[in-house]
Order: C-alpha cells, then structure tokens, then sequence
C-alpha cells in the first residue's frame, strides 16, 4: 500500500511517500517559508535530491508544487495519482470530538473547520491539504490524524482550568494539547533507547511551533500547550505565556480590537515580535553579529524552556531523560547549550562537543556524569501518520 503523508505546519509542509506496511520511503520533501519570497522545497527521492528557492504564497501552492514533483515525468516517482492508495494528514485540533485516528468525510471537514477558530495558523492549512489532496489523488482514502490525541490521558487536574465548571462540561473548554504525534513518536524512541518503561521524560518540540510534554510511562500526564496552540513558550510568532490582563489591558486602554489582539499575539509575536525575525537560523546569525535584540530573545526563549523543565520534573517527582526534537531542537546547538546551562541540580551535564555534531540519528548529548539523559531525537511525525493511517486501513 503507498500511502502519502502530509503535515502541514504554520509555516511549512512535510511530505513523505511511503510503501507500508514495509515503512519504506519512496521519497520525501519539505517545503518552509511558505509566505515568504525565498520558500524553500527540498525533494529526495533514491537517485535525485533537489532543493529550490522561489516564492510560495500559500499552503495550497505549496501542496500542488508537490504534487506536480511527484508525478513529473523524469524526477517524479509516480506515473498517475491512481498509484496513492491513501493520503495521511496531519490534523493540529481535534478539539473533543477526535480521540484517534479517522477517515475524512464531509462531517469531518466541517468538524476541522469549526475547530479553525481554536488553531488559527493549522487547522486552515491542514483542511487546505485535505481539499487539495481530495482534488489531486481522487481514489485515495483520506484519513486524518490529530496532534491532540496522544494527549488525551492528560488527567483533569492538569487539563481542567480553574474557572466555573459548566465551561468544561457545556463548552469542553480545557487544556488539549498539541505536537502530540511528534512528542509520542520522540518519548516512545526514548524509552526503547533507554530500555525503561516506566521513564520520567520531557519531550521538548521546538520549531516555527513549540511545545513541551511531561511523559510518565508512555503516557502525556501534562503540556505546555493548551485550549488552542499558542501559550507557554516563545514561538516563531506566538507570543506563548503572557499575563491576560494585557489583553484586557489592550483592549480597554490602548483601543485595539479583540481581532486585532488575536492577530497580534498569534502572528506578530514571539520571536518576530522580539526581533523583526521569525526563523530562528536568521536570529542566531544575527546575534552573532551583536544584535542585543536577537540575543535577548534567545535568553527569553532558553529561560521559558527551562521553568518547564524544572516544573515537570518536580509533578513527575524524577527525571531520566529530556529529548530536543524538531527542526530547531535536532540542529540548533546554541539553544540546547543555553537550556542545559546551570541545571547541574537537575543531573543534566551537557557534552559540548557531542552537541555540536549534527546527525539524523538518535544521540546522547549528555556527559558520562550526567545523571538525567540529554537526548536529541529527529522526530518523524510522517512516519507515526502512515503507521497509524495503515493501521485504521488493515
């Protein structure tokens, strides 16, 4: 069966085209910067690799850009769409009605778009995907995956927000959580690499979106994300934690409208707000150039990290391990080495030259000394989607 993954980010769009259920990669691409003058779409198939800049103006652009390498008659690796059995898709909110994997329908659909509103920079391009994919590879099966699902086990005390009942039970408004394929597929690699079952692990997803979980037994038992995915840490744009009384603040004081707080905090904040950049590679560089901006945002950014870190080792009453993953997590070493400085208290001794080496391998960055496990596991989100997309089909 050939099954085609797409997870569609803020800002970007993954692919990977699969033979399940052997999990062989037939080929593979990305495309970031979607917005932006110099897009990027990296494809990789066995004989060609081939990366281009040009400008991609939407999700929808980028999806059909993908479409037409797949199927290009020298580099492509399909000769018709007919040959994709199905399309996976990752899906950011699945709110409370999805609690695992399902095939797309139209009640479906609706179901992601109501959900917009809740993640305003994914569920748009995951539906987006989805219209897209329905139109390119008709005969497919269309199956959805949700980012909330793995976080389902959260218990109530974690998940409930201290406001009056009737929220939750009338209006399911609660802590979801997000990343939730990408945090399930790192902390399950984790705890075969450290052949403990029962392990204490935070999973840190640092990308365009970030997020940390606390993982006990396999199990999500508390998130940094919450009813939508835009607190607790600084984001490529997202502001992440920040007091609501500014909201308030901004609104009756200041005359801005709700809409315009929302677009604010959901897309000229975080590290763009902080420092006229939203992708951290362009950040470090200037930072090294001595831009004090860039390089206070990267103290801001290492410091909310670490007040997680400290927060759920202390629920989990222990800690065997923490795990970078994601785009910045896998290859940024300076926010790796400004997380793990001073937490000698915690056993976590960072190995300075192992975190300089880059390698899509599972690798311990940790001194021999270091009693907690410094992890940095590539996450293959695209993998845990065709796995469970094959799954539901079998």
């Amino acid at each position: 069966m050939r099954i085609l993954v797409l997870n569609s980010g803020s800002s970007s769009i993954k692919f990977q085209l699969f033979n399940m259920p052997e999990a062989a990669v037939i080929c593979s691409g990305l495309v970031e910067r979607i917005g932006l003058d110099n897009a990027i779409i990296n494809y990789t198939t066995s004989s060609d690799k081939i990366e281009k800049v040009s400008p991609i103006k939407t999700h929808k652009d980028g999806l059909q850009l993908i479409a037409t390498y797949l199927m290009d008659k020298k580099i492509g690796v399909l000769q018709s769409a007919s040959e994709v059995d199905a399309v996976g898709h990752r899906v950011v909110h699945g709110g409370s009605t999805f609690s695992k994997t399902v095939l797309i329908n139209k009640e479906v659909k609706q179901k992601i778009s109501d959900l917009s509103a809740l993640a305003p920079l994914h569920n748009p391009a995951n539906l987006e995907g989805i219209l897209v994919a329905e139109e390119i590879f008709p005969q497919a099966k269309q199956i959805a995956v949700f980012d909330t699902a793995f976080h389902q086990t959260i218990p109530v005390e974690a998940h409930k927000y201290a406001i009056p009942n009737k929220y939750l039970e009338e209006n399911n408004i609660r802590l979801y959580g997000f990343h939730g394929t990408s945090h399930k597929y790192v902390s399950q690699k984790a705890i075969e690499y450290l052949d403990k079952d029962a392990a204490k692990i935070i999973t840190i997803h640092l990308g365009n979106g970030c997020s940390m979980t606390a993982v006990e037994n396999g199990k999500s038992i508390d998130h940094t994300l919450g009813f939508a995915p835009m607190n607790g840490l600084i984001m490529g744009t997202r502001s992440g934690d920040i007091d609501p009384a500014v909201i308030f603040y901004m609104v009756n004081a200041l005359g801005h409208s709700l809409d315009e707080v929302n677009m604010l905090l959901q897309k000229e904040s975080g590290m763009l707000g902080l420092t006229g950049y939203s992708d951290l590679r362009d950040i470090e560089a200037e930072a090294n150039k001595g831009n004090s901006d860039c390089r206070l945002a990267l103290k801001m950014n290492a410091y909310r990290i670490k007040k997680f870190i400290g927060s759920y080792a202390a629920i989990m009453n222990g800690l065997d391990a923490i795990v970078f993953t994601a785009g910045i997590g896998e290859n940024s070493d300076v926010i790796r080495k400004m997380v793990c400085k001073d937490m000698d208290f915690l056993g976590l001794q960072l190995d300075k030259e192992k975190n300089g080496i880059r390698s899509k391998e599972i690798r311990d960055i940790s001194l021999p000394s270091s009693k907690t496990k410094i992890l940095v596991i590539p996450t293959d989100e695209e993998l845990e989607i065709a796995k469970q997309s094959f799954q539901l089909l079998g």
